[in-house]
């Protein structure tokens, strides 16, 4: 029987980031997936604040050499890896001197929201799919972690909806608090649309209130994990009714939860 693959893309991890309680799920949770006898892979940015020689990253020449279109502008995708501390495992950085070099990761040193951050959503999530299909590697499940993976499900269910390699796949999205859409603009959406995408399409992630990525993420996720205990209202009203929930779980419970809960999402429906 095959082993089931589990694809973790996320926007920080312990030991590279400690932004979050992000850092610390993402740290722990891929380490015991591969404990349980899946596979695993984890993708997350190089931000500029991440020793390289310390932790001893280098570049996967095989890997790098794409370019990512963002509002009709090329940028090279660089990948980069590194072994995580204590664990048999390796972890896979994509970087981009324009949207990674700096040394601060979401806010600028008088702590306001970066203006391109949008940009660098949009890069780091079309280049974590195109770094999957170069792996040839088809996950069973792709769990996203953190508001810089949002347009991931989108994009899985839209403009790579017709690849192989995600056929098969369940998209889980763990909503967390944390979110810099507020500081989004309406260009978002047209620079969003890769692939031949139309703006219609990003309808889930527009409210009357400007951009909304949680709940788009929602909407288009096979299913959802509350990741913090205190949500504040980030939970749509109708997620209970439409989406596979798993409630958010203890420190002391959720490594084997989340487990038990890809399974649950794996197991063939009966006809």
């Amino acid at each position: 029987m095959d082993k089931t693959r589990v694809l973790i893309v996320t926007q920080e991890m312990d030991p590279y980031t400690d932004l979050s309680e992000i850092s610390a799920i993402a740290r722990k949770l891929p380490q015991h997936i591969q404990e349980q006898g899946m596979e695993i892979r984890v993708l997350m940015p190089r931000f500029g604040t991440i020793n390289e020689r310390r932790h001893r990253l280098h570049e996967v020449v095989r890997l790098s050499g794409m370019n990512i279109i963002v509002g009709g502008d090329d940028y090279p995708l660089i990948i980069k890896v590194a072994s995580l501390p204590g664990a048999r495992m390796q972890v896979y950085f994509l970087d981009n001197d324009d949207f990674f070099k700096r040394k601060q990761i979401f806010t600028n040193e008088d702590n306001e929201p970066f203006a391109d951050n949008a940009d660098r959503m949009i890069f780091f999530c079309k280049g974590a799919i195109e770094t999957v299909k170069k792996f040839g590697w088809a996950p069973d499940i792709i769990h996203c972690h953190g508001w810089m993976t949002s347009l991931i499900p989108l994009y899985i269910k839209t403009a790579y909806k017709n690849e192989s390699i995600f056929q098969n796949s369940k998209v889980i999205y763990s909503l967390y608090n944390s979110s810099y859409e507020e500081s989004f603009d309406e260009t978002f959406f047209a620079k969003a649309c890769i692939n031949n995408l139309k703006e219609e399409e990003l309808s889930d992630y527009k409210d009357a209130s400007g951009v909304v990525l949680h709940s788009g993420a929602i909407k288009q996720s096979d299913a959802i994990i509350l990741g913090s205990e205190n949500l504040n209202g980030a939970v749509p009203k109708e997620l209970a009714a439409e989406k596979v929930v798993l409630p958010h779980q203890s420190e002391e419970e959720y490594l084997g939860a989340y487990v038990d809960f890809y399974k649950s999402l794996l197991v063939p429906v009966e006809e």
